[in-house]
């Protein structure tokens, strides 16, 4: 679940845990853009992987014409792109707070870098 089941809007986590030593992460961090990605778009990415992009087999795999898995696939290109220009904003948010101080460097960099998946 990425979304709020009320209102539609992204949920943020607040806290992460590890089960083995029970340490505990308390902040707020974002979902990647891949688990943004409704439950049958992720479904088609996985897919795609197992599938070694052979779209050949997956069209059969799945049982759809080869010309509707290409549809699905645009599809979901289009909505990768559409979350990654959602990812850039929010990056340009990001260091305007910077640059009003709003926010610390430091504290706008981790930001950055969680959205771009690099921790």
């Amino acid at each position: 679940m990425t979304e709020c089941l009320v209102c539609k809007h992204h949920l943020t986590i607040e806290s992460l845990s590890c089960e083995k030593c029970k340490m505990t992460y308390n902040s707020t961090f974002s979902f990647p853009r891949l688990a943004r990605l409704s439950r049958e778009e992720q479904k088609l990415a996985e897919s795609l992987i197992l599938h070694g992009g052979n779209l050949k087999t997956m069209a059969e795999t799945l049982d759809v014409s080869y010309p509707t898995l290409k549809k699905r696939l645009n599809e979901l290109s289009s909505s990768l792109k559409k979350k990654q220009k959602e990812d850039e904003r929010q990056v340009e948010d990001i260091l305007y707070a910077i640059e009003s101080k709003e926010i610390s460097a430091e504290e706008g960099i981790k930001l950055i870098r969680e959205i771009n998946g690099e921790i």
